[in-house]
């Protein structure tokens, strides 16, 4: 098979699938996170709604927005988070963490993993 046939099969298949990026999203009431201190073993579910803040130990996570695939509640989940050390105005992370990859966009954290589960939806 040729390069330019190669290329021809591969623009047909992008141009009949949905990508996530052109697909509507929904921002819903909140997001459901998962927490766990290295140190302890200690794994605390929680929820936030946005602008909430809530005090993890030693780190504190605030919820920007939770967003998911309209359509699809229970699809790819991603939150924007901001979670700092307690006391600090630097945060220890700032960004889009997703459901589906959580090592994608992750809290590099000595004591602490926080990753999200899914969107809440209203």
């Amino acid at each position: 098979m040729t390069f330019a046939r190669v290329l021809a099969a591969v623009g047909l298949i992008l141009a009949f699938s949905p990508a996530v990026a052109q697909q509507a999203l929904t921002a819903p009431g909140g997001v459901l996170l998962r927490a766990m201190d290295k140190v302890s073993g200690e794994v605390v579910d929680f929820d936030l709604t946005p602008g909430q803040t809530k005090q993890l130990g030693r780190i504190q996570v605030t919820l920007g927005e939770c967003r998911y695939p309209a359509g699809n509640p229970n699809g790819d989940a991603y939150a924007y988070l901001v979670i700092r050390n307690a006391g600090d105005q630097t945060p220890s992370f700032t960004g889009w963490m997703i459901a589906s990859s959580p090592a994608l966009d992750a809290l590099d954290h000595p004591r602490y993993d926080v990753w999200v589960l899914r969107c809440i939806t209203p």
